[in-house]
């Protein structure tokens, strides 16, 4: 069974988009990881990149082309200096010359040696391969960037080869009703039976300082889209809009960093529409910081990474005035759980589901972890899941201009209220009386994307992105 942590489920990188940016920005690495372990980094002479299928269709929108050559450079997506990435970029184009891996100097031309493909490979419609010349001979290795930063090889006996962790957890989960029986059989709520799985690979301090690294910078994204003004890049003329509408909802309490922010948010007026405009604030505060090709955490993309942390976010400053790291840590470590469960039996992937794989599963990551913070037992926690897909299913995936930003910005805000809502309902459902369990919603899900028309599959060739005229933004 395939062993997927909630580190590969939430996982740091730049923006716009995992799938198109931080997919082929560690495929370049892994590239270079495969150059050497082979003795053929140093007798590289050149190199050039294809592009397939929605990488390329999209590619420009998502910066794919610059993901390709900040990996090529050894730039570290976790933890290279978002503001310096211009620079990098203008750099290569300016000289014409990329220091591979930071060690070597070689002639590039984007405009040539990236090349944007219109097909698509068989394996996977975000597809990805590297040439280089050795003593006059050409070699080259294809990649496949699956959603969610996840990137794997097919190999000559066409099985997949996963860079991802392998391993073996003590309670191995697939589906929602392997889930429920540990929860069961171990007495333990579903966020304590992932914990165990968990430190199987792990320590638990380590558990907890990487946990707490990936919520700061939820945090500090949270905090810097709400904290900036100005117009979105790409051309469409996006201006941001969570800076005036923080502007509005802020009250007088000072703060000076994110955390104080926390305690300033909690003195503000609470009412129903105000809990509308904060969470939608938040979500939208995280997909213009993505959207600026700024650092985010993939929930479980990066077009959908505004929804955990503005229903996080929620519960801490709306629901639990003293809500801790404990809470916080049951909250991510159940949402992962639950991206894994659609990953093992659907996908993340838009270029494969369209946006119900992104925006769909991170609401239903998003109202599960919600629920069970809230007090919902295991079987209400799925059930909150699924109450949350089922209402995103058929959800299509089509950025105007290639762009993650209209419709994919609101987009997390409304998903993030439906996970809210999602949460509510199953908090006082019956679960032995639901029709529609969470794996049904997950088959379901995936039979949805297999009908789906490619043109509404992230490739901008359909939906709104044909729909609205260039000019009209």
């Amino acid at each position: 069974m395939e062993c997927i942590s909630v580190f590969d489920m939430l996982k740091i990188g730049v923006g716009p988009s995992s799938s198109h940016t931080l997919g082929p920005w560690r495929a370049a690495e892994l590239w270079i990881k495969e150059l050497k372990t082979t003795n053929r980094f140093g007798k590289i002479k050149n190199i050039s990149v294809d592009l397939f299928g929605s990488l390329s269709l999209t590619g420009k929108g998502h910066a794919t082309d610059y993901a390709i050559m900040l990996g090529l450079s050894g730039a570290d997506p976790e933890t290279v200096p978002t503001e310096n990435i211009d620079k990098t970029i203008t750099s290569i184009k300016n000289t014409g010359t990329l220091f591979f891996n930071n060690e070597k100097s070689l002639s590039f031309n984007p405009e040539k040696d990236i090349v944007f493909n219109k097909s698509f490979l068989p394996f996977h419609s975000n597809g990805i391969t590297f040439s280089a010349t050795i003593d006059g001979d050409n070699i080259q290795s294809t990649f496949y960037s699956i959603g969610g930063g996840f990137v794997i090889k097919e190999e000559s006996d066409n099985s997949k080869k996963n860079f991802e962790i392998k391993c073996s957890f003590p309670y191995p989960i697939e589906k929602g009703t392997e889930l429920l029986k540990f929860c069961k059989n171990l007495n333990l709520p579903i966020s304590q039976v992932v914990l165990e799985n968990e430190k199987s690979i792990r320590s638990e301090s380590d558990i907890d300082s990487e946990l707490k690294r990936i919520w700061d910078t939820m945090l500090e994204c949270m905090y810097l889209g709400c904290h900036t003004e100005g117009e979105l890049p790409g051309g469409l003329n996006v201006k941001r809009r969570a800076y005036a509408m923080h502007k509005n909802l802020q009250g007088k309490s000072p703060y000076s960093n994110p955390v104080e922010w926390i305690y300033a948010i909690r003195d503000t007026e609470v009412k129903f529409r105000q809990i509308l405009k904060w969470v939608s604030c938040f979500a939208l505060a995280v997909n213009e910081v993505n959207a600026s090709l700024g650092r985010v955490v993939t929930a479980p993309t990066n077009g959908s990474a505004g929804v955990i942390p503005s229903v996080l976010m929620y519960y801490l400053v709306i629901e639990n005035h003293d809500g801790n790291f404990e809470d916080i840590k049951r909250f991510l470590l159940v949402a992962g759980e639950i991206g894994s469960i659609f990953k093992k039996g659907a996908t993340i992937s838009a270029a494969m589901g369209g946006c119900q794989a992104e925006i769909g599963v991170s609401s239903a990551m998003a109202a599960g972890a919600l629920c069970e913070l809230l007090g919902g037992t295991p079987d209400q926690v799925l059930v909150a899941a699924e109450i949350a897909m089922e209402h995103h299913l058929g959800l299509t995936c089509d950025p105007i201009g290639g762009l993650v930003q209209i419709p994919c910005i609101e987009r997390n805000a409304m998903g993030a209220i439906k996970a809210i809502n999602a949460a509510e309902l199953a908090l006082d459902t019956d679960p032995k009386n639901v029709k529609v369990p969470l794996d049904k919603v997950v088959n379901t899900m995936w039979e949805t994307a297999k009908d789906m028309h490619t043109k509404y599959k992230e490739t901008s060739e359909g939906g709104l992105a044909v729909g609205v005229n260039l000019t009209d933004c």
